[in-house]
């Protein structure tokens, strides 16, 4: 037996790993700005999310959790965040009927604390009190959407908890 041989069999059980997580896209939208600060409502505020994976290697699949944040006040917009947080991960051996719920429900969840962070110092940033999100059920949110692919593509989404 080889020294980098695993026993039993260990190097075909299911492997997945987050190899990578990083900042995709950030925009933050001010446009009413300085007059904003004088609004006396509070805004309203909208929050959508959309959840999306690519493969980009062999056994490295791309996810990215897009959250799209608009805060509107007496009808005119406060403040607009669109955040694309992305995360690479390694999966080896894992059965296809697992590998889509890994992708659309278990990555988004391992990414949001990362994403809610870089969301709430955006509006801190943007001289707003910081926009702290719920935690989100992603397995959930997945178990209620139409997957936006059907057949196996090596692209797939869900959308707008």
């Amino acid at each position: 037996m080889a020294d980098d041989a695993l026993p039993n069999g260990a190097d075909n059980q299911p492997q997945v790993g987050m190899v990578a997580q990083y900042l995709k896209d950030l925009s933050f939208e001010n446009p009413n700005a300085p007059a904003v600060y004088q609004f006396q409502e509070q805004p309203r505020v909208d929050v959508q999310f959309n959840i999306q994976s690519n493969k980009v290697g062999d056994d490295v699949y791309e996810v990215v959790l897009k959250i799209d944040l608009k805060a509107d006040s007496a009808g005119r917009t406060a403040y607009q965040v669109e955040l694309a947080y992305a995360g690479l991960f390694a999966i080896r051996n894992l059965p296809d009927e697992h590998l889509q719920p890994f992708l659309l429900a278990e990555a988004p969840r391992l990414l949001f604390p990362f994403a809610r962070r870089v969301l709430a110092d955006s509006v801190r940033d943007g001289a707003f009190p910081p926009m702290l999100l719920d935690p989100v059920d992603f397995g959930a949110f997945y178990q209620q959407q139409a997957v936006a692919q059907q057949g196996g593509g090596d692209s797939q989404s869900i959308g707008n908890a």
